[in-house]
């Protein structure tokens, strides 16, 4: 079967089993290792992405079930921030508080925290908790984690409340 569907703002055509996880897909045909294939059960969370707007197990949906969808994974993150090479601020807050370590499970958890941020922009340390329950971290003790998500709030907001965020750089 051919699946067409857009990744990370491209639009892909894949010949491919429908019954293949999304995961597979991702890592293997469109070669987008940062999603990582954990449990493969959907209880880790490590391959987390954005489908049609929503924080998705890719392990857990279907190749088949994705025609015509809209996936957004950890590699185009960034390029939905800014342009150049920043980092979407999730991935910043990652960085600035040190919320990873070996880094399996970070891209899962990130995207879990973009989709959060995206319906609560203003989430307290107890809301994130909730939100990102469904991916699992062995190495952290997640608090860094919640550091980074509500860096990431911070760094949104403080975007979205300066006009000029999105101006183009004067001459001056």
């Amino acid at each position: 079967m051919t699946v067409t569907l857009t990744v990370n703002g491209e639009e892909k055509e894949v010949e491919v089993d429908p019954t293949v996880p999304l995961s597979k897909l991702l890592r293997e045909e469109l070669e987008l290792k940062g999603t990582k294939r954990g449990c493969e059960t959907g209880k880790c969370g490590a391959c987390t992405v954005i489908v049609d707007g929503k924080a998705t197990k890719s392990c857990q949906r279907l190749a088949g079930q994705t025609e015509g969808g809209d996936v957004l994974t950890i590699e185009g993150l960034a390029d939905r921030a800014a342009e150049g090479d920043e980092l979407h601020p999730v991935q910043q807050g990652f960085v600035d508080e040190f919320g990873m370590q070996c880094g399996y499970c970070t891209p899962g958890i990130a995207m879990m925290s973009v989709a959060l941020l995206e319906e609560n922009p203003d989430p307290t340390r107890e809301e994130i908790q909730h939100g990102i329950k469904g991916n699992l971290c062995r190495c952290t003790g997640y608090a860094k984690i919640y550091d980074a998500v509500l860096g990431a709030a911070d760094r949104l907001e403080d975007t979205s409340l300066d006009p000029d965020a999105d101006a183009a750089p004067s001459d001056d």
